[in-house]
């Protein structure tokens, strides 16, 4: 790095000292998990569209949350290498506002757009499972897109007053290095930049992951009470996936930023805890860009759970038997064909129907 690194420093209303926030690390690692989710995440991403596009893919109802959910990671992928260059350049900023503007308003709009998506997927495959009448009837109605339509309207609502509002390029005081979407002054944190982060906390994360977290147990209760359902199981992988994501990458990234706002607001003020709090937050705000190349995985579970479901039943072989006796229970012979060790098992299970011969069939077996 050519220039010297400036450190983040904040006043504290209460005495006339001031704090020094360093994180020196953040640089290189920034790079590393950045470049990381490029390599992983575009090839990723750009097969998800490609799978998703297909006709066998494109009748189900949930698809289109799917599509905006890759299309959201694929653009967020795109620019990560300007991030790249801006925290590896000592996060100095050389691209003007208008570029800082729109890359920052996308980065942080994959964050909630994700969140989103992931809440009504959940909510989907909810309905799906816990409610499926109500499912079938809203299945052929046009709710996916509605929903996906208010999602990109309530993010654009949101995202071009904060975007045109002002510049969101800061150039710092003890020196001309310029920030982008971070080190604002005091007067915007308390003034422009509350409404944002309150909102962001409470109804962009709060009550989303809230609603994933209720409903994955209660599908998991669903789904024990069901032996056998390969599609109920596989609504249970997507909604599990989904919350482990949200725990990895979305949980400690706002817990660090509610502890930073806090701090920013100068309801903490103590400096030991401050540099703690600003080295946390630049690691979570690293890991939470890891959801775009996981995300990816989500889309494949179905098929993925389909194909192995197949794989097991399609050598197995079932042999009836019919009488001409008397009403009984008959018995089922399942032979199950191992293929990579070529033995068989007979399983043998009792009939709960009672089969009964009509006397055209009594005729015919005699």
């Amino acid at each position: 790095m050519d220039m010297p690194l400036t450190p983040t420093v904040i006043p504290f209303s209460n005495s006339s000292e001031e704090c020094n926030l360093e994180a020196d690390f953040q640089y290189g690692f920034y790079t590393i998990i950045y470049s990381l989710v490029f390599i992983l995440g575009l090839p990723g991403n750009v097969s998800a569209l490609y799978f998703l596009s297909r006709q066998s893919q494109r009748s189900r109802s949930s698809n289109i949350y799917f599509v905006n959910l890759s299309m959201v990671d694929t653009v967020f992928i795109c620019l990560l290498p300007i991030r790249i260059y801006y925290h590896n350049n000592g996060n100095n900023w050389e691209f003007g506002d208008v570029t800082c503007r729109i890359t920052g308003a996308l980065f942080y709009a994959n964050i909630y757009l994700s969140i989103s998506f992931f809440t009504f997927i959940s909510l989907d495959r909810y309905l799906a499972v816990v409610h499926p009448l109500i499912f079938l009837r809203l299945k052929s109605s046009k709710y996916p897109l509605f929903f996906t339509i208010v999602i990109w309207v309530i993010s654009c609502a949101i995202l071009l007053p904060l975007t045109l509002g002002g510049p969101l390029a800061n150039v710092s005081e003890n020196s001309s290095q310029t920030s982008c979407f971070e080190n604002f002054s005091p007067n915007s944190w308390q003034g422009r930049l509350i409404p944002y982060n309150v909102c962001a906390l409470i109804f962009g994360f709060l009550v989303p992951f809230t609603v994933i977290a209720v409903v994955f147990p209660v599908m998991a209760r669903r789904v024990c009470q069901i032996r056998k359902s390969i599609h109920r199981k596989v609504a249970l992988w997507i909604i599990g996936f989904i919350l482990a994501v949200s725990l990895l990458c979305f949980l400690p990234y706002h817990i660090t930023h509610l502890l930073y706002f806090l701090m920013r607001l100068k309801y903490i003020q103590h400096c030991s805890a401050s540099n703690h709090i600003y080295k946390l937050r630049r690691i979570t705000l690293a890991l939470v860009s890891l959801n775009s190349c996981l995300n990816p995985l989500i889309y494949f579970i179905p098929s993925l759970s389909r194909r192995l479901n197949h794989q097991k039943t399609e050598h197995i072989k079932r042999v009836y038997s019919v009488t001409d006796d008397k009403p009984s229970r008959d018995k089922f012979t399942y032979t199950l064909t191992d293929v990579p060790s070529q033995q068989e098992m007979d399983i043998t299970l009792k009939a709960k129907a009672e089969w009964v011969a009509t006397p055209c069939l009594s005729q015919r077996l005699q």
